[in-house]
């Protein structure tokens, strides 16, 4: 599996204790992280608006399988990611809810509160998190026999927004702020995941436009 990192603006100083405890899980299960967000208060400036353009980019081009974004309350991280087509983001606290969503609602990207209760063992939390989000059989169902309704409402959530959602994901890059866009997709990091593992070339293609 291939997992991007993205942290904002706010919280990019923890950014190195992140990126920790998500390798050291992620590389035990041989799982690759980019870490495409801010990894200090120096770096290519970042919102949790741009979050969601890049994470949905990623997504959707299938440079990555799964996203872990962020930011203060990890409340404007998920609505940002959300508002994406080809997106399901849960919102994060503690282990039980990263079970929950993989069990239960198989979604591709999670948005944690990274100032908001971020204590002593906040390092150890996300390290359970990680643990749990990238773990077992994803939408398995909790408890097991519940399992069919769930993947069923989960099939119809995933169409009611592919009916909702433009032909194409470069259409609604194009209808949004070009600029907004634009500052959203100039990390070189950024960069690299997309054109080295994209696998959707209109998007790419769009992307490198933009940059000219």
């Amino acid at each position: 599996m291939k997992i991007a990192l993205m942290m904002e603006n706010s919280q990019a100083a923890k950014n190195p204790i992140i990126l920790n405890e998500l390798t050291s899980v992620a590389d035990a299960l041989g799982h690759d992280v980019f870490n495409v967000g801010m990894n200090s208060e120096a770096d290519h400036h970042l919102t949790y608006v741009h979050l969601g353009i890049m994470g949905a980019i990623l997504l959707n081009a299938k440079a990555v399988d799964f996203v872990i974004s962020g930011c203060g309350t990890g409340q404007g991280a998920m609505m940002s990611l959300n508002a994406h087509p080809g997106v399901f983001c849960g919102y994060c606290i503690d282990p039980s809810d990263a079970f929950l969503f993989n069990q239960v609602n198989n979604g591709n990207a999670l948005a944690l509160p990274f100032a908001k209760g971020f204590g002593w063992g906040a390092e150890l939390n996300a390290r359970y998190i990680f643990e749990k989000a990238l773990t077992g059989e994803r939408g398995a169902g909790y408890p097991v026999e519940r399992k069919e309704p769930q993947v069923r409402n989960a099939g119809i959530l995933a169409e009611l927004k592919s009916a909702l959602a433009p032909e194409s994901y470069v259409d609604s890059l194009k209808k949004m702020d070009q600029e907004l866009v634009k500052a959203a997709v100039s990390g070189e990091r950024f960069q690299q995941c997309l054109f080295n593992h994209g696998q959707d070339d209109s998007i790419k293609d769009y992307v490198k436009s933009l940059l000219a």
